[in-house]
């Protein structure tokens, strides 16, 4: 049996399972950052990661795509990226400019989306290249200043990926409103 349905009918499979465990994480993963156990929210992280890394190989591999797991999974992506840049921040241990330029992309993003689901206009939600290396970039520097507090990292390795990030951050977001502009002009 490849699916499950809930009573809603929304498919219950092991890609969107996975999915929301890596939802279901976010708040232990932002408690043990809270509480100072770097370690075990490192660990966390980590499961996070794989879980979105085999979630969407197992969906392709296994058939089992879904209409909600193409949803679910890059807003899992963003649950889990947003929590760690604000929660890191609010530590101090991320600037505050990183941050609000995370969230604002990712905000304005939704927002986008939303309102073209709103007023039935097509939008295309695939990701592109682009935005997979922002999201790996992104997860990269959030591992490395959780790696930094436990000691592992230097903080002078930091800098360069967050220049990348950041610069990633900016090329992606510019790039997803000039396809969503792109596409609504198309339409009419």
């Amino acid at each position: 049996m490849d699916r499950v349905s809930l009573s809603d009918g929304i498919p219950l499979n092991i890609p969107n399972c996975l999915t929301v465990l890596r939802i279901i994480l976010v708040p232990v993963f932002v408690g043990f950052l809270i509480y100072e156990h770097y370690n075990q929210a490192l660990l966390t992280l980590i499961i996070a990661a794989i879980t979105d890394g085999l979630d969407g190989a197992i969906a392709r591999m296994a058939n089992q795509q879904t209409r909600i797991g193409a949803y679910l999974d890059p807003l899992a992506d963003k649950i889990l990226l947003m929590s760690a840049f604000l929660t890191l921040s609010v530590l101090h241990l991320v600037p505050v400019w990183a941050v609000i330029l995370v969230v604002s992309r990712d905000v304005i993003l939704l927002a986008g989306t939303l309102l073209a689901r709103v007023t039935e206009s097509p939008v295309n939600i695939d990701p592109t290249v682009l935005g997979k290396g922002t999201t790996l970039f992104q997860l990269i520097y959030i591992t490395m200043v959780v790696l930094m507090m436990t000691g592992h990292v230097p903080a002078y390795t930091i800098q360069p990926v967050l220049g990348v990030m950041a610069t990633l951050t900016v090329a992606s977001g510019a790039h997803y409103l000039y396809r969503g502009v792109m596409s609504l002009n198309s339409q009419g």
